[in-house]
């Protein structure tokens, strides 16, 4: 291996080998050299005079390229299908007459894209269902173990550790309802020829349409689509690439809101994601535990995000039927969008798999602010033994703002309950009873058992043969 030339960290270090093969040459090329097999075969089928010892010829070399030889045939013509379409060539000479019958580039670079879109996207949806299936097995561990809520990153009415868990999977639920929607909706663009007109094919077969039609059917049906798109150019429309970088874009999205979160709470010591046995956290403060998993995800979920405005402005300046600016732009956006929202769900269900929560921090935390949560249900203990309502609000009112200038000023502990017990408009009110923090937080463990069995099972049943895989973290 070669060390004096950049070489993408998403294949070196973050992505799965599986993804990192799908949009490598080997897939890419051989895959158009499939295409041109259907095509043959399609023709043939709709009368072309072309034989089977041809298309068997094909077939025998669909996997065995010769990438040196299609280099230098494309250093001669400066045409890369052209040049795949000669080193196929030499090496099918019977067939040789009949490949890329009636053609144009268009026909085995966009299939192929749209072929491996949806394999890619049926990739991810296999990661987010297993990492879903982690978060949830999380979540019905912990579904009633109380800890503070934030809104606004100040301190809130509690919640429970389950339930946040529940938060972070529903936002991935919602995005793979999308990734399999747009995994339903991608179609073939088949035989349009090469302005979408399909005039080539016309002529190919003397003037009858309904063997066009018919041609572009059979090929869309080899390719497993079972329809193809109603018009193109002579691509398919841009918008396609643009919807699915923004599917991949919003699990960006989740990733990042997620890993954030545990990045806060690992500074408050109440989770943390794995740390093992060896691992460095800092080069200088050996006493680091630094989560590093979770600022790669927001990493690498951050690249993706910004990727959608390059494939936005693709779309936006495709003049007429094409133009060929597409080309180099897609050839570094669709690729490096799925091998990094790979890493970030690998990253995700390794993190998720691993979670490490702390309860004694969670409740020392929870009880340092719960007697300011309690303060409703104390004000009304005291209304039922005859208190003013009115009046005991700002009694509670007076006493929250002394005891919370205590802890802010003076680093004191929160002595709200003592100010209470010495006021005599709480006399008799049993405080302390008021400090289960299980009384705040609402149906929060039902809610964990409703979204598993309502939301999350039907993910497991649909994915169940895909949640065992263990995530491959490289570094």
């Amino acid at each position: 291996m070669s060390h004096d030339f950049y070489e993408n960290p998403l294949i070196r270090r973050y992505s799965s080998s599986e993804m990192g093969r799908l949009w490598g040459d080997q897939r890419k090329f051989s895959t158009w050299r499939q295409l041109w097999v259907w095509l043959a075969e399609a023709e043939r089928e709709l009368g072309l005079p072309i034989s089977q010892e041809q298309i068997d010829e094909l077939r025998g070399q669909i996997d065995h390229i010769d990438f040196a030889a299609a280099a230098a045939h494309e250093k001669r013509l400066r045409h890369d299908v052209m040049a795949h379409v000669h080193a196929y060539g030499d090496v099918c000479p019977t067939a040789r007459p009949i490949i890329h019958l009636g053609a144009t580039s268009c026909y085995v670079t966009d299939n192929t894209d749209l072929i491996l879109l949806r394999e890619g996207l049926q990739r991810i949806a296999r990661r987010l269902a297993a990492v879903i299936h982690r978060l949830g097995e999380f979540a019905r561990d912990y579904r009633d173990l109380p800890c503070l809520a934030f809104t606004h990153l100040q301190p809130a009415q509690p919640t429970t550790v389950g339930k946040r868990a529940c938060l972070w999977a529903y936002d991935l639920t919602l995005d793979l309802e999308e990734v399999e929607r747009r995994i339903a909706s991608l179609k073939a663009r088949s035989t349009k020829g090469t302005t979408g007109t399909q005039a080539s094919f016309l002529q190919l077969f003397d003037g009858d349409h309904d063997k066009v039609r018919e041609l572009e059917r059979r090929v869309a049906a080899k390719m497993g689509f079972a329809e193809t798109y109603a018009v193109t150019g002579q691509t398919y429309s841009r918008k396609i690439d643009a919807q699915v970088i923004d599917v991949l874009a919003g699990i960006a999205e989740s990733a990042h809101k997620a890993a954030t979160d545990l990045r806060l709470l690992a500074s408050r010591k109440e989770m943390e994601e794995p740390f093992e046995k060896e691992q460095i956290g800092s080069s200088a403060m050996a006493y680091k535990r630094n989560p590093m998993r979770s600022e790669r995800i927001c990493a690498l979920s951050r690249f993706v995000m910004s990727l959608q405005s390059s494939a936005a402005a693709t779309f936006a300046t495709q003049w007429m039927e094409r133009t060929l600016d597409d080309s180099a732009n897609r050839r570094l956006v669709l690729p490096q969008a799925f091998l990094a929202i790979d890493a970030v769900l690998l990253l995700y269900q390794n993190v998720a798999s691993g979670l490490v929560v702390y309860p004694r921090v969670i409740a020392k935390n929870l009880q340092a602010e719960l007697p300011f949560m309690a303060t409703e249900n104390l004000m009304m203990a005291a209304v039922a033994r005859g208190g003013d309502r009115q009046e005991l609000h700002e009694r509670i009112r007076q006493h929250s703002q002394d005891a919370a200038g205590q802890v802010k000023r003076e680093g004191a502990e929160n002595d709200l309950l003592e100010r209470l017990a010495r006021d005599d408009a709480f006399a008799g009110v049993d405080l302390h009873s008021e400090m289960d923090p299980r009384k705040y937080v609402g149906r929060a463990p039902e809610q964990v058992d409703e979204f598993l069995a309502e939301v999350v099972a039907p993910i497991r049943q649909r994915y169940q043969d895909q949640l065992a895989d263990e995530a491959e973290l490289r570094v």
